[in-house]
């Protein structure tokens, strides 16, 4: 680990500081107020809107995030007042950075745009964010399951899914009594 980063109570890594923001995340955060900039385990990451999202990832591509590196959910059922928080990961190879978006989406009304009109890489995140979750992505241009059978009834990454179960017998097995 280096000097710059300090390890906390909880022993996660701390990130730079506000006032060490590159230039280029320091003019993503002036063209959007309401983001909220906070380091995570050294990285950088943004928390914003939903209203601001597909807008300040726009303004991040040409920036120069050239890459959608991943869009991911997270399910804070019953820990937070926002029941979902997406997550997108981008990484610009000109700037050297990685940069974390943070989404939260309410579970009354969990539609976010799609990125695929700025990543076409995000096609398939969006699809398994949409299949295991039940975010839907507004603008994709095939929003289908990916992992579960189509005639699968719900989403099963949901902290609040049944997960079930199968009875399974073996052939040549005595049943126990």
């Amino acid at each position: 680990m280096t000097d710059e980063h300090q390890v906390t109570d909880e022993g996660a890594a701390e990130g730079p500081s506000p006032a060490e923001i590159p230039d280029v995340l320091a003019e993503l955060v002036a063209r959007f107020p309401e983001a909220v900039y906070a380091p995570s385990a050294g990285q950088h990451t943004l928390t914003v809107s939903r209203d601001d999202y597909y807008p300040l990832a726009e303004a991040a591509r040409d920036a120069g995030f050239e890459v959608c590196a991943d869009v991911t959910c997270v399910d804070w059922f019953r820990r937070r007042p926002v029941r979902f928080e997406l997550v997108v990961n981008l990484l610009s190879h000109r700037h050297r950075l990685r940069l974390r978006l943070l989404v939260p989406v309410p579970a009354d009304d969990p539609v976010v745009p799609s990125l695929t009109g700025l990543w076409p890489g995000a096609n398939f995140p969006e699809r398994e964010v949409f299949d295991m979750f039940g975010i839907v992505f507004e603008g994709h241009p095939d929003l289908t399951r990916i992992l579960m059978p189509d005639d699968w009834e719900g989403h099963p990454l949901r902290k609040d899914f049944a997960v079930g179960s199968v009875p399974v017998q073996f052939k040549a097995s005595h049943k126990a009594t």
